[in-house]
């Protein structure tokens, strides 16, 4: 299915696993670029890195300076 997400921005709340990383990963297989949240850096970065395998650069976490 093509829902025309290419380049388009997703924020997914409480994306490092369970639901909310389920829809992280269809967003990112559909071409979307999603920003990964989570409670702790621990869990956000595993989240991201596996998001990244499955396309390149379509994860990242924000975080303020």
């Amino acid at each position: 299915m093509d829902l025309r997400l290419t380049g388009k921005l997703a924020l997914v709340s409480g994306s490092t696993a369970g639901i909310g990383y389920a829809i992280a990963e269809a967003l990112v297989r559909e071409g979307a670029r999603v920003v990964v949240n989570g409670r702790t850096r621990q869990s956000v970065e595993p989240a991201v890195a596996s998001l990244n395998a499955i396309a390149p650069k379509s994860a990242f976490e924000f975080s303020e300076i």
